[in-house]
């Protein structure tokens, strides 16, 4: 199983076409997230297909049951690999994306946004949750697990618990990965690539590791010399 996935985090199709030129399918997958997807729309998506690239669909879905379970099958004809929900939207909203999926007899993987990776403890505090981001992210993971989702978004600081909780059937996804000397940016629970598959993460969301790097394929490479699999 190919872990890597490189967040075309850009403002314009332009950029993020450019950078996939520079890429290779066979090394990473490629996450669409709001400003491109709202800029840009489905045919990015189809044109990144089209390379040959698999596509996780990060728009964090987060409305009413029927709304969402709308635009989780609109995404699931769209053919792309992994779609995301707010876990926070509640076991309705889960419930409901996950029953559209079943009649797909290839369908997106289904996960749910925990805590976002930007947000701290006191972050938490602060909108009036008694809970640390941990406990939240394993109450939430729950919870998803329950409402038929295939597994979470996460930090790597907390994939190991859930790991434990859930087990080895349950998807993780981590973002927030960087390699070793890169700064931090706005991500506040960051590992490396390795640490984070150690930890127990299935999927590392990378992005400016890459995307920023001079030869963002060389550092493709590294991220993958790092884990040990063959380039």
């Amino acid at each position: 199983m190919n872990p890597v996935v490189v967040a075309l985090d850009y403002p314009a199709a332009a950029p993020a076409l450019e950078l996939a030129e520079h890429l290779s399918p066979e090394l990473c997958r490629l996450k669409v997230g709001k400003e491109l997807f709202t800029r840009c729309g489905p045919q990015l998506v189809e044109k990144l297909q089209g390379r040959g690239f698999e596509i996780f669909l990060d728009l964090k879905f987060h409305d009413i049951p029927n709304t969402v379970a709308g635009a989780v099958r609109a995404a699931a004809e769209l053919g792309v690999w992994m779609i995301n929900v707010h876990a926070g939207g509640g076991r309705r909203m889960m419930e409901a994306a996950s029953r559209t999926l079943q009649s797909f007899s290839t369908r997106p993987l289904l996960i749910g946004v925990t805590v976002l990776t930007s947000m701290s403890d006191e972050d938490l505090q602060e909108l009036g949750y008694g809970e640390s981001a941990r406990q939240r992210v394993s109450r939430l993971a729950q919870l998803a697990a329950a409402s038929g989702l295939d597994g979470v978004v996460c930090s790597a600081m907390e994939a190991a618990d859930l790991r434990q909780e859930r087990g080895e059937g349950f998807c993780l996804v981590t973002p927030g990965i960087r390699l070793a000397g890169d700064a931090a940016g706005d991500q506040r629970r960051v590992v490396t690539p390795a640490d984070a598959l150690a930890l127990g993460s299935d999927y590392l969301v990378i992005g400016r590791s890459v995307t920023a790097a001079d030869d963002p394929l060389a550092a493709l490479q590294r991220v993958h010399a790092e884990l040990g699999l063959a380039t």
